[in-house]
């Protein structure tokens, strides 16, 4: 696996325990209000997805960029259904969101590179 895939999935594990270890029952309950909003329900899972890449770039948060990414590509979405998402976050955020698809970018890529 891709160095930048394995350190964002090491990190993110790594502090997630270590948040939770804590026992905050607010946060736990964010935790577990997050997971529980990217069920199935009324909208599959890969629109919720597309949902969520899309308000994470708009919101430039580049980790959850990521997560999203993977789970899209976990979830079988292609490149240009992928693109045309970010294509409308970048329409929506602006030009400030450009730095950020450049990574999203690169993380994808890096993604179809493991599939190889």
């Amino acid at each position: 696996m891709s160095s930048i895939i394995n350190e964002f999935n090491e990190y993110r594990e790594k502090m997630n325990t270590r948040i939770l270890e804590d026992n905050n029952k607010v946060i736990k309950r964010i935790f577990n209000l997050d997971t529980n909003a990217y069920m199935e329900g009324a909208l599959n899972v890969k629109t919720k997805e597309l949902l969520g890449l899309v308000a994470s770039a708009v919101l430039r948060c580049d980790d959850c960029v990521r997560y999203h990414l993977e789970t899209c590509h976990k979830e079988g979405l292609s490149k240009e259904e992928v693109v045309e998402a970010l294509s409308i976050a970048t329409l929506v955020g602006g030009t400030i969101v450009i730095p950020h698809l450049r990574r999203a970018y690169e993380f994808w890529d890096a993604l179809e590179e493991n599939v190889s």
